[in-house]
């Protein structure tokens, strides 16, 4: 392998180009000292001579930070099979091979992904109903399949779970996703790499500061620019915020899943209060396109920063009281103590990260190590638990919660003076890249970024989801089918993120 190359962003990032066998090695190197698949992702672009490109990142460790590997490919050649080593790179490959042709040898598993089997189809395919999918079969007496979604009632995004069951025991659960397919990697090289931050903060809109910040940390990577202070507060500022709206809303969600409406209603209403302040201090309630290359777009003066403290001093005891009544509530109890439980050695084995693989014992957040600015100087308190199951998620976005409104005191009394963006960032003239890596609140965003003369060859963007989908199958195993959506609340994965 060549020498891994430094690229300039605040946290230790490095790409190197292998060969075949350096493909596997580097693997086999990460899996042997304790490294994980951050992600792995392939490139539709042919060069000058018709080649294509696969690439993959791996985190060795937060200590040392994440390794981008790259493979270059013949015209037609297949790519080592990571899934052996990792097998969250099962489900990465199949969409590599959807999205960009290239294919991983000897894969146990090559079923399309994100391809419906409508893809290709000629005249229009509007109406036309999606191939059969080969959903493995578990056989044997009483043992029947029930078919959820991919429509469900509310309004939660489109996928299909397939149960295979004994009475109400769950057997198997196979899921089948890639409904939302919309074509985001596509539509990034045909944006302005200036503006295309605006896209990378809607992949998953319930994650808009995390993406966003991931592209401008690496179209800043690539462009060789430094954000100011203030700025980079003020991000952090927006993503605690962001965390804070999702687990409040997850709690409630989580209560009235268990028929504990109060939860619901009191959740509810601490988030939309939560929302409104985002909204009058940020201008929109998601806090969507409020990051920028090169910094925000929006600042907080004295005023706002006193509203933001107070509304942490009202939350905070609301918080520990419902947290108190969900600890104390017999019927909750029952319901979450011991059901999906993921334990800490299937966890690692599956590489389950964000707030679940936390509440599985595995001990990682990009804001504890390596520490991105601001949060290096705040002494982040990581959240953890060893128990899996829905308890151990409940109380670790309890106490993530707390601890975010710890953070954002923090950053509202420590913001520092200065200007909120770069006063240049000028694209290169020629090839350059980029990555970002941030821990939104369900886990770690990161964003591959190309450049050529100033255009993007090639975006890619990975949500925590792709690790934790897998695991969920995992989890209901068996638990009783009423428990799913108890469940896949727990772990709240992303649709959209996922499906791109």
């Amino acid at each position: 392998m060549s020498m891994l190359v430094a690229l300039p962003t605040p946290l230790p990032i490095r790409h190197g180009v292998v060969d075949r066998e350096g493909w596997l090695a580097v693997a086999q190197d990460v899996l042997a000292g304790g490294g994980r698949l951050v992600s792995l992702w392939g490139s539709s672009s042919a060069g000058a001579e018709g080649a294509r490109a696969a690439h993959a990142a791996y985190a060795f460790s937060f200590e040392s930070g994440l390794a981008w590997i790259e493979l270059p490919l013949a015209p037609g050649e297949g790519y080592p099979d990571l899934a052996p080593l990792f097998p969250a790179a099962a489900r990465l490959q199949r969409a590599a091979r959807d999205l960009d042709g290239i294919q991983a040898t000897d894969a146990a598993d090559t079923r399309p992904w994100l391809d419906h089997g409508l893809w290709g189809a000629e005249g229009d395919a509007a109406g036309a109903l999606p191939a059969d999918y080969a959903f493995v079969r578990v056989q044997g007496e009483g043992v029947h399949e029930i078919a959820v979604g991919p429509v469900h009632a509310g309004i939660i995004e489109p996928g299909h779970f397939r149960f295979s069951v004994v009475g109400e025991k769950v057997l198997r659960l196979e899921e089948r996703l890639g409904y939302k397919h919309k074509g985001i990697a596509r539509r990034f090289t045909e944006l302005p790499a200036l503006e295309a931050h605006r896209l990378a903060g809607r992949v998953s809109g319930d994650s808009t500061v995390a993406y966003a910040w991931a592209y401008c940390m690496a179209l800043e990577a690539a462009a060789g620019c430094a954000v100011p202070a203030r700025a980079a507060w003020l991000r952090a500022l927006l993503l605690e915020r962001e965390r804070v709206a999702n687990h409040l809303g997850d709690l409630g969600a989580l209560g009235n899943d268990a028929a504990f409406a109060l939860g619901l209603a009191q959740f509810a209403r601490l988030r939309e209060d939560w929302q409104r302040l985002s909204m009058a201090l940020f201008g929109h309630r998601f806090m969507m396109d409020r990051i920028v290359p090169g910094g925000v777009a929006v600042d907080l003066d004295a005023e706002g920063r006193r509203r933001l403290l107070a509304q942490c001093d009202a939350l905070e005891p609301e918080l520990r009281q419902l947290r108190h009544i969900y600890d104390e509530h017999a019927g909750l109890q029952d319901r979450f103590i011991g059901t999906g439980r993921v334990t800490p050695q299937l966890a690692a084995q599956l590489g389950l990260t964000g707030l679940a693989g936390r509440a599985s014992a595995q001990t990682w957040d990009l804001r504890c190590a390596p520490s991105l600015p601001p949060y290096d100087g705040l002494n982040v308190n990581m959240a953890t638990h060893r128990n899996g199951d829905v308890a151990a998620r409940v109380s670790v976005r309890f106490d993530e919660l707390l601890e975010s409104l710890r953070l954002l005191r923090l950053l509202c009394l420590g913001l520092p003076e200065g200007s909120l963006r770069a006063e240049a960032l000028s694209l290169p003239a020629g090839a350059a890249r980029g990555a970002g890596w941030v821990e939104g609140w369900r886990g770690e965003v990161f964003v591959a970024l190309e450049l050529d003369a100033g255009a993007i060859r090639r975006c890619h963007c990975h949500d925590p989801s792709w690790q934790n989908w897998p695991v969920l199958e995992h989890a209901v195993i068996g638990n009783i089918v009423p428990d799913f959506p108890l469940i896949n609340k727990s772990f709240n994965l992303s649709y959209a993120g996922h499906d791109l």
